[in-house]
């Protein structure tokens, strides 16, 4: 059994490891569509190596096997319907986006160490350290550093 939970950007470890593991007659079942492909560019490579070796892939919530060329033919087509719902969403969210920002209602998220930047400045000419300054203003060991113009000492 192989388990993975990262994020749609990472590197998936497990996935090529399964896929360098599966052997020929081996299914490959995952329970969700959308767990395993990030595209269809990105589910048709992960078909191909599948069939490559000899393995068929099943999902589980949708009862789905490529065993057959129908269950071949039904992932690719859900597969393209996931991906343009995807890119319908990614288009609204932009559009949203640029309707606040056009409103003025969106400005991003308020910048919280370097309006502390005065303290964490006084703080260090008092003789503290960053670990100290950190804990007292309420912000990270890097934000501090940042504030000071210098990465934390080797």
């Amino acid at each position: 059994m192989f388990e993975e939970q990262v994020s749609s950007v990472q590197r998936r470890e497990e996935l090529e490891k399964v896929l360098r593991f599966i052997r020929k007659g081996d299914t490959l079942v995952v329970t969700k569509l959308d767990r395993l492909a990030r595209s269809v560019p990105d589910l048709v490579k992960i078909t191909e190596r599948l069939e490559e070796k000899g393995a068929s892939l099943r999902i589980l919530d949708m009862s789905l096997d490529t065993n057959s060329p129908t269950g071949r033919l039904m992932l690719h087509l859900i597969g393209a319907i996931a991906q343009f719902e995807r890119e319908v969403m990614l288009q609204r969210q932009r559009e949203g986006i640029s309707k606040a920002q056009g409103e003025g209602k969106s400005k991003g998220r308020a910048a919280t160490a370097r309006a502390k930047a005065d303290e964490v400045l006084a703080l260090r000419r008092a003789g503290k350290g960053a670990s100290e300054i950190a804990a007292e203003v309420g912000i990270s060991r890097a934000s501090v550093y940042r504030i000071l113009g210098a990465g934390p000492p080797d």
